[in-house]
């Protein structure tokens, strides 16, 4: 009888104890072994990415840059990113030149025209709406950002 107690006590703390289901903590040292990785994986774009979760009508990512990347419009995702290292600029809004459709509901081209420039480093926290052309330009050697995408409701 006792040890019946004892394990049903046992497996009860260990059901309540659980975090609870969609619950998700990245820390900074996963982050960076995901992102040493990516950096031995970078593609001829200069550019590597890792899924790390898909949640309903979101998915988190981490993306490691060795080169600026192409002008892009997401049609239907927001993103929301925070940079882990490196620096950037931004050119986010203007339009896209030489758009071209490259997978559904994204189209790339190879710069943007009348965007706005912003300076990314360290910690910041960027949020581009959907169907709003941005462009990231590396002003340092590497580059690595968590990215939240959001499919619009």
């Amino acid at each position: 009888m006792m040890k019946t107690s004892l394990l049903l006590f046992v497996f009860t703390f260990a059901l309540t104890a659980a975090d609870p289901e969609g619950f998700v903590v990245w820390n900074a040292a996963d982050l960076k072994a995901v992102e040493k990785k990516l950096a031995a994986k970078v593609d001829g774009r200069q550019f590597a990415s890792q899924q790390l979760e898909k949640f309903g009508n979101h998915y988190t990512m981490l993306a490691y840059r060795q080169g600026s990347g192409s002008a892009e419009l997401h049609e239907t995702e927001a993103d929301l990113f925070v940079v882990e290292s490196g620096s950037a600029k931004l050119l986010v809004g203007g339009q896209i030149v030489n758009p071209k459709t490259t997978a559904a509901h994204e189209i790339r081209g190879t710069s943007i025209r009348g965007g706005e420039e912003k300076l990314l480093a360290v910690g910041d926290i960027v949020h581009i709406p959907a169907k709003v052309p941005h462009q990231l330009l590396l002003t340092s050697k590497e580059f690595t950002y968590f990215v939240l995408k959001v499919q619009e409701q």
